[in-house]
């Protein structure tokens, strides 16, 4: 009977959502917001979006690079992504010789395209709904163990029962924290090629000055092609792999956009936290993220003062600093706005009526107490979430630490074989230092590792810290790592030249990984009941958050599965601070390259712009791409859809599936968005796809990939 009502609230309150706010299960779509899709300006059926066993919208759409949405947008499986996306496999492609991340690449035709190794992509075949099948084992009287171990028994046997012999990748997500539960069957390709990408000067116009506002001017896209073998199957990188005929691709609009068009997107968001507590709000502003953002700022420091002397790190290490960047802006952000939007005393207000509803007698079994018991929950685990985001930094940022535990592994098992052994394995662990040290910074990662085990130390409470970390001299750490068998390629070789078990166990970085792992494995294991209970109440806090609220609309958070979102163009409420650049204020909807030459700063990392990018705009040849109404080169645009981190890249749509443009970021105003969903300031900044392809043609001279493409006028 629970499971009943909790379904019927569900589709209730789906039946209430707006338009512009919520993370859609594309399979629900036909039953909960079809009507209303209609009423906005859809003009597909459901069918047409999500079906199994037809070509649909959702056989277009891919998750790149698993933590990016791209669209295939041509029968050749041709890609479009955001550039940041790309950003990684661009940079790793490029040389000093052939710099692709500065200069940009297009691909002239199949040969020139680049094999993007450690590139991937997903389809998404199939989900399907197994919360009966899984909530008809469970209980409320469960231990939280017993809870978990039928949960996982019954995961397995799901991805067993549809996976067809490893044909697919299965995932099974639990929703609603942990209510309902939905398989995903996916197919992955591994041979992924970059076709083209503009220069960095114009992928990434605006750097992080821009980044996360707005008037936005960047051609945030890049290009690449899924190829697969002969049967149009997955298939590892050969020269013998033709590009991907796909279900289905996206049609690209000429038409652009108004105020008020219908838009959709879909893609892969990745994590949002709707549902979050006012307790645990508190402990993200106020003690979790400024810690992240401390230790993030620490560790581009770093590697800015090195990348600034030298083109090959700087290429080396673009990625690592664009992504580390990008959360430091977007976590400061988030604590920015939820301050100022008053979204904590929002969720206390939430709190007191639901503890009036679980407080009272039918509801107190199993509701009452389970809000306070979360309130005590972060108060007991305060400072060790703050140990954890300064050691996900030192992890993420101080190479030196992975180097020593991944490599020191592989070389430890290498040193106890016999000789047969050695020589089976010599070949692994060769490739593995190539590419450990193909783009290390020896120096670089010297002043990390000071850098970071310094801030750590000083920063972390006594009563969470590693014992191991606390014994280190921060100051000289780098010295241990110079003194290691993982200092540098060339001593790592000559461990594996002459291998000695005795010497990697006495290796002074090894032990210090070794201690630090051991010292978070031993707090884990200190916290594991009580992260257990905290897990269970949250599901139960929800359940009966839905109960108390009948007349709210719920939706499961993001969890990095396909959803859709549906809303329109709009405006953003008028600031007395924004330049729009020769724009209205109240045609703020967009931006224009009169935009891009008023920002241009020569010799600016962030501002500088190609002299032919330049010399195309005195000549205003924007062919067939110009805004039929403001005869203007549109770069950026806005809308009000609701997306978040993972939705980079995915495709923005009218109301016939047809692209407008690419999902790439979100305002400042609204970066608690993963928290709460603002509709008076949450916006997507979108890129226009007719500058996409004004770039490709005109700028890159690639008109073939212009062809391929089915253009709608």
């Amino acid at each position: 009977m629970k499971k009943i009502f909790l379904l019927a609230t569900f589709l209730m309150s789906f039946l209430q959502m707006r338009a512009d706010e919520g993370m859609w299960l594309l399979m629900l779509i036909k039953r909960l917001n079809h009507v209303d899709m209609q009423k906005e300006g859809l003009h597909l059926t459901p069918e047409e979006i999500y079906s199994v066993n037809h070509s649909s919208l959702k056989d277009a759409i891919i998750q790149f690079g698993g933590g990016c949405t791209a669209e295939v947008v041509s029968d050749q499986g041709l890609v479009f992504t955001n550039h940041h996306c790309g950003y990684g496999s661009i940079a790793a492609l490029s040389t000093p010789e052939k710099d692709y991340l500065t200069n940009g690449f297009w691909a002239a035709n199949n040969q020139e395209e680049i094999p993007a190794p450690g590139l991937s992509v997903r389809f998404l075949v199939r989900m399907d709904n197994v919360s009966d099948r899984i909530n008809a084992k469970l209980n409320n009287k469960m231990s939280p163990e017993e809870r978990e171990k039928i949960i996982e028994t019954e995961y397995k046997a799901i991805k067993t029962e549809n996976s067809e012999n490893g044909k697919y990748t299965v995932v099974v997500k639990d929703f609603f924290n942990g209510n309902e539960f939905y398989y995903f069957v996916y197919q992955d390709y591994k041979d992924v090629r970059l076709v083209g990408t503009p220069p960095n000067s114009l992928g990434k116009f605006g750097g992080d000055t821009d980044n996360w506002e707005w008037p936005r001017h960047t051609a945030d896209f890049s290009v690449f092609r899924i190829y697969a073998d002969a049967t149009g199957n997955p298939a590892e990188y050969s020269a013998s792999n033709t590009p991907l005929k796909p279900k289905h691709s996206l049609p690209v609009s000429l038409k652009g956009y108004q105020p008020d068009s219908y838009t959709m997107i879909v893609g892969f968001p990745g994590r949002t936290n709707r549902y979050l507590t006012s307790y645990g709000i508190q402990q993200m502003v106020y003690r979790d993220y400024p810690a992240w953002v401390q230790a993030s700022k620490t560790a581009m420091d770093v590697m800015k003062k090195y990348m600034d002397k030298d083109q090959a790190t700087k290429l080396n290490y673009a990625s690592q600093y664009a992504s580390v960047a990008n959360y430091w802006k977007n976590r400061q952000g988030t604590i920015d706005a939820v301050l100022k939007n008053g979204t904590i005393e929002d969720k206390i207000e939430v709190e007191k009526k639901y503890l009036q509803w679980a407080n009272t007698a039918a509801n107190k079994d199993p509701y009452s107490g389970v809000l306070e018991q979360i309130d005590e929950y972060y108060k007991y685990v305060s400072n060790r979430n703050v140990e954890r985001n300064y050691s996900s930094q030192l992890q993420r940022n101080a190479k030196y630490l992975g180097v020593a535990y991944t490599l020191g592994s592989l070389l430890k098992t290498y040193a106890e074989q016999d000789e047969a052994g050695k020589t089976e394995m010599k070949p692994k662990i060769l490739a593995n230092i190539d590419r450990i040290y193909e783009k290390f910074n020896i120096n670089l990662e010297g002043e990390m590792l000071n850098s970071m085990v310094g801030l750590y130390k000083q920063k972390v409470d006594k009563s969470v810290t590693s014992p191991t970390l606390a014994a280190v001299d921060a100051k000289n750490v780098s010295n241990v790592a110079f003194s290691s068998i993982f200092a540098t390629k060339a001593s790592a070789l000559a461990f594996v030249n002459s291998p000695d078990v005795a010497k990697i166990d006495s290796d002074p970085l090894k032990k210090i990984i070794d201690g630090y792992i051991a010292d978070q494995k031993a707090v884990a294991e200190k916290y594991d009941s009580a992260d257990e209970r905290f897990q269970d109440n949250t599901r139960l806090f929800l359940n009966g958050l839905m109960k108390s609220q009948p007349e709210k609309s719920f939706y499961p958070d993001a969890n990095s599965t396909m959803r859709l979102t549906y809303g329109k163009v709009r405006t953003l409420p008028e600031r007395a601070d924004r330049k729009y650049y020769g724009i209205s204020e109240k045609d703020n909807y967009y931006t224009d390259v009169r935009g891009m030459v008023a920002k241009y700063k020569k010799g600016d990392e962030e501002f500088d712009l190609p002299q032919k990018f330049l010399d195309l705009m005195a000549k205003k040849d924007y062919g067939k791409y110009a805004d039929p109404k403001t005869g203007q080169l549109q770069v950026n645009f806005l809308s009000d859809n609701d997306i978040t981190g993972g939705n980079s890249g995915s495709p923005i749509m009218d109301g016939d599936g047809n692209l407008l443009g690419l999902a790439f970021d979100g305002n400042s105003e609204a970066l608690s968005g993963d928290i709460i969903f603002d509709p008076e300031w949450q916006r997507t900044i979108n890129v226009d796809v007719r500058f996409v392809l004004w770039v490709i043609e005109k700028y890159g001279n690639a008109n073939h990939l212009i062809n391929e493409l089915k253009l709608v006028q």
